[in-house]
């Protein structure tokens, strides 16, 4: 599979309201840890806007819709986002490498993904 690029942006209130009228969105569409990184925020709306907006991005790369659980955004010791997928979206991706950058302001969040080909020493393997 070629390597691929997607890209997303949301509206921060937009998510703000839809998380308000109906609570059970975030359990469906993030994962624990997704969550409760987002919750531990003083506003949590642009945390689970950039994460829904990485979702979608991963998605786009692929070149598939998928599960809103399948694709989990986490960070790394120093803080840098980065993905972790589960399931089908694990199967598409196989060893390929994907990279996430997330970004938000007061009224949109938006996020890059990209899917790198496999190295070449994979390729040979």
């Amino acid at each position: 599979m070629e390597p691929g690029i997607g890209i997303d942006i949301i509206e921060i209130p937009r998510m703000e309201a839809a998380l308000a009228r109906r609570p059970a969105l975030a359990r469906r569409c993030f994962t624990h840890g997704e969550q409760a990184y987002c919750a531990a925020r003083a506003r949590s709306a642009p945390h689970f806007a950039a994460r829904f907006a990485a979702k979608e991005a991963v998605a786009k790369a692929l070149g598939r819709s998928l599960s809103w659980q399948e694709v989990e955004v986490v960070r790394d010791a120093a803080g840098r986002p980065g993905i972790r997928l589960h399931g089908r979206a694990q199967g598409l991706a196989g060893s390929r490498p994907v990279l996430v950058s997330l970004s938000h302001c007061q009224e949109y969040a938006v996020a890059c993904a990209m899917v790198l080909p496999r190295s070449s020493h994979e390729e040979r393997s």
